[in-house]
């Protein structure tokens, strides 16, 4: 059964408020730190998702094409505009419910807002593990989130265009049968959350 508008807002918002809590106390030395998303140093990845937050919510009022929003900018201070780009989007998808999102980084053809929210959720979700990666630290969602993420995240094709440096997930990683469903979802979209 799909999910109500109203309530994939309510995941993704959690999602997103995981995403600001684990940024919040990373410090100007922690930004050099290494994440998993290869090649990126912590500041890469910081400036990403801000860049991200952007792109859907410039998307959610209908402006998803203009390729300005997408852009990772230079931040005099990355955890505030992370904050402030956070709270944008999250203000920006409650007014888009019958919003087609139009997002050429993401999708070849328009999309309608659940979709668009869906794979926000997921991203954020697979972003805040690389983040608490990067800091050391433990990241485990609500059992209800990664429920609502898991079915989205193994949608995702595992195919050619994975390999694409541009791609946001690489090729899916072998699990045991036993994995729990976060780790399922980390290794359909590239991640290797298990030693």
């Amino acid at each position: 059964m799909p999910i109500e508008y109203a309530e994939l807002l309510a995941f993704d918002r959690t999602a997103v408020e995981h995403s600001i809590n684990l940024i919040a106390p990373v410090t100007p030395a922690d930004l050099s730190r290494p994440t998993p998303c290869t090649g990126w140093n912590l500041a890469d990845l910081i400036a990403h998702m801000t860049a991200q937050h952007r792109g859907f919510a410039a998307a959610a009022i209908g402006h998803g094409a203009d390729p300005a929003p997408w852009r990772t900018l230079p931040a005099t201070d990355p955890i505030e505009e992370y904050r402030q780009a956070a709270r944008d989007v999250l203000v920006a998808f409650t007014t888009a419910a019958e919003t087609p999102f139009t997002m050429p980084e993401i999708a070849p053809h328009t999309i309608p807002a659940p979709m668009a929210v869906g794979f926000h959720l997921v991203d954020y979700l697979v972003h805040s593990w690389d983040v608490a990666q990067a800091r050391g630290v433990t990241f485990s969602p609500e059992p209800d989130l990664v429920a609502a993420a898991l079915p989205i995240a193994l949608a995702v094709p595992d195919d050619q265009q994975r390999l694409s440096p541009e791609f946001p997930f690489r090729p899916a990683v072998p699990l045991p049968d036993d994995a729990g469903p976060f780790h399922r979802l980390l290794a359909a979209l590239g991640r290797t959350p298990m030693p």
